[in-house]
């Protein structure tokens, strides 16, 4: 689960990110096939989001260049307009607009079989301010039909609030990550991977607020979160140019939420040059152990956040991908790609304050992208 990193999105909130970063950049797998430099490319994206009075759109542009077969550069430049109204806005605030941007620079060092990688990226917004750090290492092993990965990545960011101007806070992130990809046949790979996050500082909204007796009241969450996920993931390559990937994820924290992801993708060529994918993914998870829609008691923690409650959601997508046959000499392969995605969310026990119904919502995301190697 994703969320847009703003104290005011965060209101609105929601997934849409993980669905366009995942397709756009893929960065956020740790298990490759073999330890190498990644390609050389540069990629270019409009991504469009529409859901529960959320909207976003943007561009996105990412640019990767190899050197001396030894070090890889990157740069990413991304940046979101949203206009949310919300159930979460039109009940507690007003609906607004803002603009989020988030640069990014990296690097990769190969040395034998090891491929070290570090990266830094700032969010900005007028609200929340964002600043990563990223390091991971891969080794290959067994002559290559093994590869374990390890990474770490340190956040500090900063809370504000648009309608008070002498609020300020922090929020400091750690996460560990852990992962092992082994091919079991020439066809088969498996891969495995952990990961533990712990927040710390303002981890709630300045602008939302829980309901007790029906009246609105501040919303007061715990300063730290520990969080962990195991994820457990098959590639399947059927010959001559298709493949079936199924995955499964659980989730669990020290709010007491626990969540099931799992995930299914069929990739193939259906006639030279148009290469199609097909995925579906289902969303579980139980509410926090201080979250209610209507308090009838006071406690030390409180809350009324929707991704705190218990829902779940189904997506359905896919991706059509255009490989050029001609392109300048200089070019090595041409892609263009159009991606879709529909969310239906359902809430258990999260009411449409306007009409005191079980809540629920769909959402749209489309991706139009350009990748180029060189």
């Amino acid at each position: 689960m994703a969320v847009i990193k703003t104290a005011a999105g965060r209101v609105c909130l929601s997934r849409w990110s993980m669905v366009v970063t995942g397709t756009f950049m893929g960065l956020n797998s740790l298990c490759a096939l073999a330890t190498v430099l990644p390609e050389e490319r540069a990629d270019a994206m409009y991504h469009y989001y529409d859901g529960g009075g959320v909207r976003v759109t943007g561009p996105a542009l990412l640019v990767r260049k190899n050197m001396a077969d030894k070090i890889s550069v990157s740069g990413s430049y991304y940046t979101d307009t949203i206009s949310c109204a919300s159930v979460d806005v039109i009940s507690t605030a007003s609906p607004f607009k803002e603009k989020r941007t988030e640069v990014g620079a990296g690097v990769d060092y190969l040395y034998n079989d090891s491929l070290m990688s570090l990266s830094i990226t700032k969010s900005d917004e007028p609200d929340y301010i964002a600043d990563t750090v990223s390091m991971n290492v891969s080794q290959d092993v067994f002559g290559g039909t093994t590869t374990l990965n390890m990474g770490y990545s340190r956040g500090k960011d900063t809370v504000l609030e648009n309608t008070n101007a002498s609020f300020s806070d922090y929020v400091n992130r750690y996460q560990y990550r852990l992962g092992v990809s082994q091919i079991l046949t020439p066809t088969l790979r498996l891969s495995l991977n952990y990961e533990a996050i712990t927040d710390e500082g303002y981890l709630n909204s300045p602008y939302r607020s829980a309901r007790y007796f029906g009246a609105g009241i501040a919303e007061r969450y715990p300063r730290s979160r520990e969080s962990q996920a195991l994820a457990l993931r098959t590639f399947f390559y059927m010959q001559p140019h298709s493949s079936l990937r199924f995955e499964y994820r659980y989730f669990w924290d020290t709010w007491d939420i626990a969540a099931d992801t799992w995930e299914a993708a069929y990739n193939t060529y259906i006639s030279k040059p148009w290469l199609m994918e097909l995925r579906y993914r289902y969303y579980t998870q139980n509410n926090a152990s201080f979250y209610s829609d209507n308090f009838t008691q006071l406690q030390n923690y409180m809350a009324r956040d929707k991704e705190l409650s218990t829902f779940k959601s189904h997506t359905l997508g896919g991706k059509l991908t255009y490989v050029f046959q001609s392109r300048p000499s200089f070019l090595t392969k041409s892609t263009i790609n159009v991606a879709y995605d529909h969310i239906a969310f359902k809430y258990a026990d999260f009411s449409d304050v306007r009409t005191g119904a079980p809540y629920s919502f769909s959402a749209n995301v489309v991706q139009l992208f350009l990748s180029i190697w060189y």
